[in-house]
């Protein structure tokens, strides 16, 4: 889910999977749904730690350089942060940009974050042609190989289903990723490995 829009608007409100975007303002509202299914207590506590994984995740992100939106508020279950101005990377990727975006995916993979859900659709171009990072949601501390390439082929999946410019934005975004990221060869050659698991069990 992304908070974009016109900061003239009321209240926007979306509903994901994982939790309800109010965007009211300047700020946007992330507030974790309650899942029936799981015992009340556990239910409590899962959505509260992940809140707080979330903010801490997004702050350290951008402690390393990689534009996030600012966290101001960090309550049980609720985010309340910077509402970013701007469009979805998914409308405006052009090769600059997916460059761009591969050095930041560098930087945060170099400070040992893994975003879990590195999309198009989770990258807002700034009127300022900034580059922001939104929605952690997913986001975990992990060092391997293997999750960092998740995260690639992640990434390159949502290029090939809404871009027919894929094989140059690819190319852009792994000259950037090279860039910042001094292990990249070996993530790059496993998200193609990750690539070749899916057509094989595909077929």
């Amino acid at each position: 889910m992304s908070p974009v829009g016109d900061a003239r608007a009321a209240k926007v409100r979306f509903q994901c999977a994982e939790a309800i975007v109010e965007i009211e303002g300047d700020l946007v509202h992330k507030r974790r749904i309650e899942k029936r299914y799981r015992v009340k207590e556990i239910d409590e506590r899962i959505r509260r730690e992940r809140t707080k994984s979330e903010a801490k995740l997004i702050s350290e992100a951008r402690r390393k350089g990689v534009p996030t939106p600012i966290i101001f508020d960090v309550n049980d279950y609720e985010l309340v942060m910077e509402k970013i101005e701007g469009d979805l990377a998914r409308e405006v990727i052009n090769e600059d940009i997916s460059e761009r975006i591969g050095e930041f995916v560098g930087i945060v993979h170099k400070s040992g974050i893994v975003h879990g859900d590195l999309t198009t659709s989770n990258i807002i171009v700034g009127a300022d042609d900034r580059i922001y990072f939104i929605d952690f949601g997913l986001s975990f501390i992990e060092l391997s190989t293997e999750a960092r390439g998740v995260d690639v082929h992640v990434f390159f999946q949502s290029l090939e289903g809404t871009h027919e410019s894929y094989g140059q934005l690819k190319e852009s975004f792994i000259t950037g990723y090279k860039r910042t990221f001094p292990q990249a060869a070996q993530v790059l050659k496993r998200a193609e490995e990750i690539e070749r698991r899916g057509r094989y069990v595909e077929r």
